[in-house]
């Protein structure tokens, strides 16, 4: 599993969890009663964290609004970012009941700072779950590994308790959805860098909703002012608002490249039909196959390169050579050029 080296780091710290489960085991508590050896384990490292590196700051963070940054990317390094995540993407892997027992025992050193690194791996597993692959690997390691941060947004002002009817709308605009609203009470907002946006792009009730991701630092993205509470107080919480918000809408262009493709598959299996037939189109079914296969195939890499970002451009990644290698098939065996040439001679001549 992808926790056990971190593991190794966690159990240096042995004795917080060793004086906690004598307590435990005395007053018949003993929160390790039921576990798998396997969970037994990271639970010691969660223990040891929360005795060692949470519970002696927790009163200070508390009184003085700290969010513990250091800290955090710390239980990061023990697998604690992306704790139901796959790990393909550098999450743990681990199940729900497993991270209940993490999040039990870290909440021992400190339940606010617990409480957003919850909030942070339900943003995570929701990107790695519900996300397309190139959102899960251009979003999720530097979730996993707490470089980056995330907020969940879902409270409105006016729509807390009953979230369907939720009113911050998101409406398509070329291949961007242009968000309007605003949220309340967002652990972690305005110090968090990307925004995991329930909003509305339907019609009313629950079936009308979307999930968008925002970066800090989009244009129409902004803060109100850090609220003073009662507790959680080592999260910052702030308004999240939305004005005019341009948020690329991946999904649409991924069902335009899918519908290219299979447009593309079903002219080649046809023109092979026609030519193993023998079949006096054959020649004409064939440059009209080689001619928009090519050009669409290419087309769609390009646009998959586009999509990756900076990280297309790299040769980690193969979608740059893809790209390079189809680009050559507008060209040989006959141009794209010439293929228009003798579809449009079957046309005359017909």
């Amino acid at each position: 599993m992808a926790w056990r080296g971190c593991c190794r780091v966690g159990l240096r710290l042995r004795g917080g969890w060793k004086e906690a489960r004598r307590g435990f085991a005395s007053s018949g508590l003993d929160p390790s009663v039921g576990l798998t050896e396997e969970q037994k384990e990271f639970q010691k490292v969660a223990f040891d964290f929360a005795a060692k590196e949470m519970a002696p700051h927790m009163a200070d963070w508390d009184e003085k609004e700290i969010f513990p940054l250091e800290t955090i990317r710390k239980a990061a390094q023990l697998g604690f970012g992306g704790i139901y995540v796959r790990p393909d993407v550098g999450g743990s892997g681990l199940s729900r009941l497993d991270t209940s027992i993490i999040f039990e025992a870290l909440s021992t050193g400190c339940v606010s700072t617990t409480a957003y690194l919850s909030i942070h791996n339900m943003c995570a597993w929701m990107i790695d779950t519900f996300g397309k692959e190139e959102q899960r690997h251009r979003f999720c390691p530097s979730l996993c590994s707490m470089e980056k941060l995330a907020s969940y947004c879902l409270t409105e002002p006016g729509s807390g308790s009953d979230a369907a009817s939720l009113l911050t709308s998101a409406k398509r605009d070329g291949d961007n959805y242009i968000l309007n609203g605003s949220k309340a009470f967002i652990s972690g907002g305005g110090d968090t860098d990307l925004y995991v946006v329930m909003c509305r792009t339907g019609g009313p009730g629950p079936k009308g909703i979307s999930c968008l991701v925002l970066e800090k630092g989009m244009p129409g993205l902004s803060f109100g002012k850090k609220e003073r509470k009662v507790g959680w107080n080592s999260q910052p919480t702030r308004a999240v608002v939305f004005e005019d918000c341009a948020v690329p809408y991946l999904q649409f262009q991924l069902a335009e490249m899918a519908t290219r493709l299979v447009a593309s598959r079903l002219m080649v299996r046809n023109a092979a039909r026609a030519l193993q037939e023998e079949r006096e189109d054959a020649v004409a079914l064939c440059s009209m196959a080689k001619l928009f296969a090519t050009d669409e195939c290419f087309a769609i890499c390009n646009q998959a390169l586009q999509m990756h970002g900076g990280y297309g451009y790299l040769k980690d990644y193969a979608v740059q050579q893809f790209m390079r290698d189809i680009r050559v098939h507008q060209i040989l065996e006959g141009t794209n050029e010439v293929m228009r040439m003798i579809v449009a001679r079957s046309l005359l001549q017909a």
